[in-house]
């Protein structure tokens, strides 16, 4: 199975308001595997930037400013996404964005290209009643982070496809590498596969004395006799 995590950064929240997408960050993930081919491409706007979005982005006018338009890039966009699933957290929004730039060339919507897989809405059914963004997510499945001191959309596509592929591991790994045998699959434990059967340890006379010595003593403390 073909899938790409995806984000984006933007002008600002509304698509409808006229807001554009100025970053788009984009990796493959291929059989559950992230296989390093990547999509990241900054992209002119023009028009200017909410100052709300600049300080979660750090993107400006100026820095975008000889940047590629998204009609300049879109072929090459969709081709890499084609016929994949899109993993997004909160997709609504990056699809709205996508949408609209693609209403612009006529064309669209995303949904005629890939299909959608939205993270956050997982999350929420994991972890419901908790703190489901993507840092918190971070924590919750030990994803370093710590160089994310401004949103950037390939950055955030890294972290997400990491806490994804975490985050849908399941209890069957039970913290081991994909691929080895577990209890969960039915497969043989490393001590089963060495001896076939399980070596049972026996107390000497020696040790079963000095065991009843120590309850005998437990006993007297207590008052009571000791139940094992």
């Amino acid at each position: 199975m073909r899938q790409i995590v995806l984000d984006t950064e933007t002008t600002g929240l509304d698509p409808a308001q006229g807001h554009r997408v100025i970053e788009i960050g984009a990796l493959e993930i291929l059989n559950r595997r992230i296989t390093g081919a990547t999509y990241h491409v900054y992209l002119n706007p023009e028009r200017d930037i909410d100052a709300g979005a600049l300080n979660v982005h750090g993107l400006s006018r100026e820095f975008l400013s000889d940047k590629p338009r998204f009609a300049d890039v879109a072929a090459e966009f969709l081709d890499f996404v084609r016929d994949a699933e899109l993993v997004i957290h909160n997709a609504p929004f990056d699809i709205g964005f996508l949408n609209a730039e693609l209403v612009r060339l006529e064309d669209g919507p995303m949904k005629q290209y890939c299909g959608v897989l939205d993270t956050l809405k997982l999350a929420k059914t994991l972890h419901p009643g908790q703190k489901n963004n993507l840092d918190a997510l971070c924590r919750r499945y030990f994803v370093d982070n710590a160089g994310r001191t401004f949103h950037g959309a390939l950055l955030d596509a890294q972290l997400l496809a990491e806490v994804y592929l975490a985050m849908t591991r399941g209890q069957e790994t039970l913290g081991i590498d994909i691929g080895q045998p577990t209890l969960a699959t039915g497969a043989p434990t490393q001590r089963q596969q060495r001896s076939g059967v399980l070596k049972v340890l026996r107390a000497s006379e020696a040790e079963l004395a000095l065991h009843g010595a120590y309850l005998a003593g437990l006993g007297k403390d207590s008052g009571d006799s000791p139940t094992w």
